[in-house]
This record gives C-alpha cells, structure tokens and sequence, in this order.
C-alpha cells in the first residue's frame, strides 16, 4: 500500500490524458492505476494533474552591473513553487581566471542549498581556453553537463570568439558535454550602439533598434554550423525572433542537433511597451519584438519547431531599474519563474493556440530530456521524481506583483487577466504548495546531476 495517493485527477503528460490515480512512496512515483488506496490521500477531483514543471534558465541572485538579481535561491524557489515549478536550472556565476569552472560549480551548489525545490546548473564558461579542457570534464563530472557560452558581450570581457566556440563545441563533444549559447552577433551590436551612443539616441526604445533579429538570426545559424561540425548538440537560448527561429530551423533540417528555447515574454509581449512611462523596466536582452514576431513564435511551438518554455528569469525592483538617461546603464532581465505555467495555461492552452500536452512536452518533458535529467524529472512514470501540479483551468484571477512571492515589486504582466492556476505543488512527494500557501521548507531542494 503506497504511502500516498493521488486520486481522481486528470492526469496529463505529453502522450495523453488518463483519469488515473498516482502512487507515492520514498518520494517517487509508485505505481499508475485506476482504484489505488494508501495510508494517505489527496483528493484531486476536478483538476487536471501535470508532471512539475522545469524552469530550465534562471538567474538567482546574480550579479549584474554592482547589484544582484532581487530573487535569491530562497525567495525564487518559494515563487517558484507557488507556480508549480519543481526544478530550476541556474547558472555558475565567477570571475576567471582567478576561479576554475569546477570551483565556480562548487561555490553556486553551496549558495543553492537553500532552495526549497530540487535545482540543477549549467556551467557558464567565460574566458575559456583549449588548454582548460580538463575544467570541463572536472564540471561533467560534478554532474553539470550543459555549457552556456556568449556570443556577444565583448565590452564586459564575457564573449567567446568563434574560434573558442569550436574548440570548446570539440571538447564538450569528447566529453559527453552540451553546448548553449546567447546568440546575437556581438559586432553589429557594438556598432549600431556606437552610432546611437553617437547621436545621443539612449532612450530605451533605441534598445530593440541596437539589437535587431538579423543578430539573432546570424549568431545562431554561425553557432549552429560549428556545434554541427564539431558534433555537439546545441542550446539556443530564449529565441526571440521570426528570424532567429527561421535560422533555427535551417539550421536543424541541415543535420544539426538542435534544440531551440524561447520566453513568455517573447511571446505575450512586444517593442511597443518601450513607449510607456515606465519602458525602461522591460529592458532585456534579445529585447522584445513586434507581435509579428510573438506569432511566428506561438506557431514554433504548437509545431514543435520550438523544444522548450523556460524563463530567463532575472528580477530586479523599480530601484534597481530607475533610469539614468541611458539603456546601456540598465540591468536587463525580467521576472517569470512564478508566472511561467499560468501565463502558457491561460494565453497557450485556454486561447487554443497549444494543447495541454503540448504544455507538457514544453515546460516538463521537454526541458528535462536537453537537461539531461529525464525520465527522473519531467514526467509522470513509475520510478520518476512525484514531482506534481495541480491546475484548476476554472479559476480566474489577476496578475499583480504584491499578490506574488517573487522579490520585485514590478511584474510585466500587471493586470493581465489569467484563466487557470495552480492551486498545489508537490516536490517529491512533499506538498510544498497549497491553496495560495507555501507550505514547503528551506533546504528541502536537492542538486539533481545531469547525464549524457
């Protein structure tokens, strides 16, 4: 007799719906049949029941421009509960060469602990060389098997050229490693900047106009002919673009192993909120584009052109982000790790333009699979994690930043109306969300490590 079970639920994963009942013990599912009965139950009749969801790109609390990203791994864990996240994937954060790969990873492990559901990391590799091949292979085997590089960025030292991508795509390729980028062409940036900068053209809406689609679109199809040459699978980060996902799918039908990541921002909102008052709190990089853009996007995930939803959640407060006469002196980032499953319920599910188990495939099975920690995590099978959300599709509610637990308090989505919410979130096994209440507990997260 299991120790709990899930009963009653429509149960949703990307192969199907199935009214069946979940089985619990040791923190794992146990078993997946009509009928089950268990020391404990949890009735969830009349709600539809989803593998948790994996924010696969998070920055908690990061360091950007002398202050850090407002969510720490204990505030934006508790958010991300709240909205049926049960895994993150943050990022090392250090200053080479004074720190290794390796050490970077150790050090971000001990500031996670933390977190109140499970994490896992990617390696951001800066200023790397082909003699440091080894600090990869020591990081594949601290269990951190995906490595974010940045194609542009070269003013803040962080770029790597193309000829440290090939070298470092070869040597993650060796060593059973996956390769992820910031794609947008660095050079053009640098001088579209210059010529606004120039011209004393800083006004926030210049933001989109420094960073056009063309240098997403090239940065990716360059970044993906090495990653094929070389052999390594490719992650391109948040695509933003009609462009950018064109050179995706090129990219892809020319061999490439590919797979392609984009935003809720990229997709609900557009440039045209760089004209209000407060624009300057929507800066981020790629910066948002027109709703032509959002469409095109909208339709790369309903048909599978795009693999995943994550976030890139980066908050920071009103204070943080005031305006000092210049979006180059901006922190770009948005918050979203709260906000992720209802807005793609609500604006993806419900308005038809995704179907549930699409939903799935996109913020669960997908993610986990380019992680490399599925069927652990990511679905809803006998052995896997019981990571679970409940989702009631009836309840309506508004969008504000003071009813959420992420630490900001600007939210881009404030007023939107959503239809569907989670309404409960268990992190392996454990109720750590319930009926509006975070019920979970600092430290309870664990580091899940990576596999090829």
């Amino acid at each position: 007799m299991p120790e709990l079970i899930i009963k009653g639920g429509t149960v949703v994963t990307p192969q199907g719906t199935a009214e069946t009942d979940i089985g619990i013990d040791s923190e794992r599912i146990s078993a997946l049949a009509p009928g089950l009965s268990g020391h404990r139950e949890i009735d969830a009749t009349g709600l539809i029941v989803l593998p948790g969801v994996i924010d696969a790109h998070t920055h908690m609390e990061l360091p950007v421009r002398g202050s850090r990203s407002s969510d720490d791994f204990l505030s934006g864990t508790i958010a991300a509960a709240c909205g049926g996240v049960t895994t993150i994937a943050d990022f090392s954060v250090g200053t080479p060469p004074d720190t290794t790969l390796p050490e970077e990873i150790e050090a971000r492990l001990e500031t996670a602990t933390k977190a109140v559901v499970d994490y896992t990391l990617h390696g951001e590799v800066i200023g790397w060389q082909p003699d440091r091949e080894t600090e990869l292979v020591e990081a594949i085997n601290l269990g951190v098997h995906t490595f974010k590089f940045y194609m542009t960025y070269s003013r803040s030292g962080r770029m790597s050229d193309d000829g440290t991508l090939f070298h470092a795509f070869a040597a993650l390729a060796r060593n059973g490693g996956r390769a992820m980028v910031h794609a947008e062409n660095d050079a053009i940036i640098n001088a579209l900047t210059d010529a606004f900068e120039s011209q004393g053209k800083l006004d926030i809406d210049s933001l989109p106009q420094s960073r056009p689609p063309l240098c997403e679109a090239e940065a990716i199809a360059r970044a993906a002919l090495i990653a094929q040459h070389t052999g390594v699978c490719l992650r391109i980060a948040h695509v933003s673009s009609q462009l950018g996902l064109d050179a995706a799918q090129t990219a892809r039908a020319a061999g490439g192993e590919l797979i392609a990541e984009t935003c809720p921002q990229y997709l609900l909102l557009d440039e045209q909120v760089y004209a209000r008052p407060d624009g300057h709190l929507y800066a981020a990089t790629p910066p948002l584009r027109t709703q032509t853009d959002c469409q095109a996007l909208w339709k790369g995930l309903s048909t599978g052109a795009i693999d995943m939803v994550a976030t890139d959640h980066c908050p920071f407060t009103r204070d943080q982000k005031r305006w000092a006469g210049s979006f180059l002196k901006l922190p770009y980032g948005l918050p979203g790790v709260e906000t992720l499953l209802p807005l793609l319920l609500s604006d993806g599910v419900l308005q038809r333009r995704i179907s549930l188990e699409q939903l799935v495939q996109l913020v669960s099975a997908g993610p986990a699979k380019a992680l490399g920690i599925y069927p652990r995590k990511g679905a809803i099978a006998v052995g896997s994690d019981a990571d679970l959300v409940f989702i009631d599709l009836a309840e309506e509610w508004t969008i504000t930043a003071d009813a959420l637990h992420m630490r900001t308090d600007f939210n881009p989505y404030e007023g939107r109306r959503i239809v569907g919410r989670p309404v409960m979130t268990l992190s392996r096994g454990r109720v750590v969300f319930d009926g509006g209440r975070f019920c979970g507990e600092e430290g309870w997260g664990r580091f899940i490590s990576q596999t090829v």
